[in-house]
């Protein structure tokens, strides 16, 4: 037996779902009897027929839509279907193009590291936050280094010292060999 494509023709069935769910009813589709009808400029025309509620958006040269096909009576307004469309995808582009997702990055420290390498993970770590990603630093505590985890809060607090661009959200803490702490950038 050839599966081959099986997975293409589920993958196209589960988009065309998908659309189908984001479109609304319009003009002919709509199948209940009685509608409420909201005209273009948002006054309330009340409840009517399917068939009285098509004449008026015919009349006006406009779409009737079904907004809310589970209220009791459905709601439809009459609209140009196609603008509402291409301003609703302007809208949802906008959107998309106004979120900043926040990554979270990580540096790496030991309890015994030396100055300069400090400097050199404070610098990599300004360039994170100035990015404006999330950075959680964490030391790895080995063998008996797990006994002196002062050392690890000393090394910690030096570190933040070196950073000016960035705030603690969450403060030093220990969890089983590792100390960590989450830091976000200034604002």
């Amino acid at each position: 037996m050839d599966c081959s494509g099986v997975g293409l023709l589920f993958d196209r069935i589960i988009k065309e779902a998908f659309f189908i769910a984001n479109e609304l009813l319009i003009n002919e589709q709509i199948t209940d009897r009685e509608v409420r009808v909201i005209g273009e400029n948002g006054e309330q025309l009340g409840i009517m027929s399917r068939m009285e509620a098509l004449k008026a958006a015919e009349a006006a040269d406009l779409d009737l839509v079904n907004i809310s096909p589970k209220a009791a009576p459905p709601v439809c307004k009459i609209m140009d279907y196609g603008k509402y469309r291409f301003e609703q995808g302007k809208r949802q582009k906008e959107a998309k193009k106004n979120q900043k997702i926040i990554t979270l990055k990580e540096t790496r420290l030991s309890p015994t590291i030396d100055v300069h390498d400090m400097q050199v993970k404070a610098k990599n770590t300004a360039k994170f936050l100035a990015g404006g990603d999330k950075v959680k630093v964490s030391i790895r505590f080995r063998g008996r280094q797990l006994s002196h985890t002062d050392n690890g809060l000393n090394v910690m607090n030096t570190f933040l010292t070196m950073l000016d661009n960035a705030t603690v959200e969450k403060p030093a803490k220990m969890e089983g060999r590792n100390m960590f702490m989450i830091l976000a950038p200034k604002n």
